[in-house]
């Protein structure tokens, strides 16, 4: 499967650049990483800490899209995103995440601590990376 596959799908539309919406989508992503760094990982909060970083993970691959002229209506269609951006690590790592969620929301699926602790660590560098070389410029 390829990006384009989503686009003829109509899981991914074209779109215009919106600028406001760019930065909304950016600064958000800013704000939750700020909270989530001040909440504690125990067997409490480990359930919504991973979703909440793979939310600002996938907040700003919307960023990235949105300014390449993308509007994308499918998590998945990240994977294959990233791929054609040629961050084939970063697009398989970013799928066993958006496993990983769909499976602890709309599974019941439990996560460890621990998992969650390396989870958020994986997830913070991509983070950073992501923001460093595709929305630094821009910002």
């Amino acid at each position: 499967m390829k990006f384009s596959d989503f686009i003829k799908r109509k899981e991914v539309r074209k779109t215009e650049f919106d600028p406001e919406l760019f930065k909304s989508l950016v600064k958000t992503a800013e704000l939750d990483m700020i909270f989530l760094e001040t909440v504690k990982i125990d067997e409490y909060s480990a359930r919504k800490i991973m979703s909440n970083y793979y939310d600002v993970l996938r907040s700003l691959l919307e960023a990235m899209a949105l300014r390449d002229g993308y509007k994308v209506y499918s998590h998945e269609a990240f994977t294959f995103y990233l791929r054609e951006k040629e961050e084939s690590e970063i697009s398989l790592k970013f799928d066993r995440f958006r496993k990983k969620r769909n499976a602890i929301n709309y599974y019941g699926e439990s996560v460890s601590v621990e998992e969650v602790k390396e989870y958020s660590k994986e997830m913070k560098k991509i983070i950073i990376e992501l923001k460093k070389k595709y929305l630094a410029k821009v910002i």
